[in-house]
Order: structure tokens, then sequence, then C-alpha cells
């Protein structure tokens, strides 16, 4: 894979959060969207206190969400 086809910003951690914690990012996505009305960081908290996550990949999981709203 060519440098300008890998994933940047926060979907370049992707690879790893899914290896990590055996769920693809779809998962994580959903679980996030189901709090509509949770803010950023609660959101990230919310990912670490329950799933285990670490604060650099539910931050990114978070990040990715708000910046790619569904339509």
């Amino acid at each position: 894979m060519a440098n300008e086809d890998k994933p940047k910003g926060p979907a370049s951690y992707f690879p790893s959060i899914e290896k990590k914690y055996g769920q693809p990012i779809a998962h994580w996505l959903e679980l996030i969207g189901q709090n509509p009305n949770m803010k950023h960081m609660e959101r990230v908290n919310w990912l670490k206190t329950e799933h285990g996550m670490g604060h650099g990949h539910a931050n990114a999981i978070v990040a990715y969400y708000l910046a790619n709203p569904k339509e």
C-alpha cells in the first residue's frame, strides 16, 4: 500500500484497535452512537471505564465518530 493510501488522523488507529479489542470499528461507533447526548470526553471516559479501552484508542474512535456524522 502506498503512503498516500494510509489512513490519517483517528482512522490510523483503527487496525490496532480492532486487533487489541477484538471488535470491528463499526461495533464501537454503533455503541457510542447509542448515547447521543454525551459530550466528547464523556464518550471517551465511557469507553475507558466500561470497555477497558486506552485513552488514545477511545479518543480516536470518538473523534472519528464526531467528525463523520451519520446521514
